[in-house]
């Protein structure tokens, strides 16, 4: 029998949920899977033998840094948080990943935002932001399924293009 991956190019990737109540058992994390099933399945169409691993942590600033940047240190090409992205005292993603990241990639979060907002203003409340460590592409994403598919619909298509570039690819040609 023929390995369904042979012949993929090979990408781990990690999702963090960042939640004080999922963490604590109060809900069950619904987003992490959510965000899970959708990337293998988007980047398993486009091609690559996906692995992912999955975390889960409360809205602590150096908690989330410290597993964003373990994940991308360990060599995942992709890391995708969701929650802890808005206005609320206790969200602090954004400045968690930005305590990670060696340089932004905005146009990514500035999409997201300007198509959310299309369909529901409170998108223009996000504070996500996308960024490159190292090879590594970390992407913040908001807290609720219904938000995270949406997201994930601007996202999950530039991502393979990013992956190449990250690993020193070229603009393909035309």
């Amino acid at each position: 029998m023929m390995n369904p991956d042979e012949g993929r190019r090979e990408v781990r990737i990690f999702v963090l949920t960042v939640s004080d109540r999922a963490s604590a058992g109060v809900y069950e994390d619904l987003s992490g899977p959510a965000v899970i099933e959708a990337a293998v399945a988007s980047l398993g169409d486009a091609g690559f033998a996906v692995s992912c691993d999955y975390g889960l942590v409360p809205d602590e600033r150096e908690a989330v840094a410290d597993r964003v940047a373990k994940a991308a240190d360990a060599g995942c090409a992709l890391v995708l948080t969701t929650g802890g992205t808005g206005i609320g005292p206790r969200d602090v993603t954004p400045e968690a990943t930005r305590d990670v990241i060696d340089r932004e990639v905005p146009g990514l979060m500035e999409e997201v935002r300007r198509r959310g907002a299309a369909q529901a203003p409170g998108a223009l409340l996000s504070r996500a932001v996308a960024g490159m460590r190292g090879r590594c592409l970390v992407v913040n994403l908001p807290g609720s399924v219904k938000a995270v598919g949406e997201c994930l619909e601007v996202v999950l298509p530039v991502v393979p293009h990013a992956l190449d570039m990250a690993q020193g690819g070229d603009h393909p040609a035309g």
